[in-house]
């Protein structure tokens, strides 16, 4: 098959897992915590920086449509402008930052949580940043309420994450 319709259709199906992994949550405010964050760093150590960027992108698109991809079966471009999007559209950084470390350093188990971590850090910016410019709250307020309640969760998604991805990707390196 066709490297690049092979990158294509991956893309489109981690795209599809995440808007699956958003669906299994622990239902917190202002955002809720999801299993979304595995899947946005799977597929940038899986496909690499553009390709994983790319599925991100078709996730976002596909929430911004109305489809009902993201946390607790939520659509619409209202989600996005919402407190929660910078985390939305950092995911396509993350998957970015992801793809970029593996492809830089390669995918040994400790590379992989690095990038992961490198991942996390930057949906966090993006997120916190987002969320500071449309409540007006300062910076420690907004990292208490969108970042410290995800870091236990997010240590165990880079964990398991690191683990999938240098066990299985050689399956996936060869359909």
């Amino acid at each position: 098959m066709n490297t690049a319709i092979k990158k294509d259709v991956l893309a489109a199906l981690f795209a599809a897992m995440m808007a699956i992994f958003t669906q299994l949550i622990i239902p917190i405010q202002p955002v809720p915590i999801t299993m979304g964050t595995l899947a946005v760093m799977m597929a940038g150590a899986v496909l690499g920086s553009h390709y994983g960027a790319l599925s991100m992108v078709i996730y976002a698109l596909l929430g911004a449509a109305g489809m009902p991809v993201f946390s607790m079966a939520q659509g619409g471009v209202g989600v996005i402008i919402g407190p929660g999007g910078g985390f939305i559209l950092g995911y396509i950084a993350m998957a970015f930052v992801v793809g970029l470390c593996t492809e830089r350093w390669g995918t040994s188990f400790r590379v992989l949580v690095l990038a992961m971590v490198a991942g996390c850090l930057t949906v966090y910016v993006c997120g916190v940043a987002w969320f500071m410019m449309l409540t007006g709250n300062g910076l420690w307020p907004s990292m208490v309420l969108c970042m410290l309640p995800f870091l236990p969760g997010d240590a165990v998604k880079i964990l398991l994450g690191s683990f999938l991805v240098h066990r299985y990707r050689r399956y996936v390196d060869r359909l």
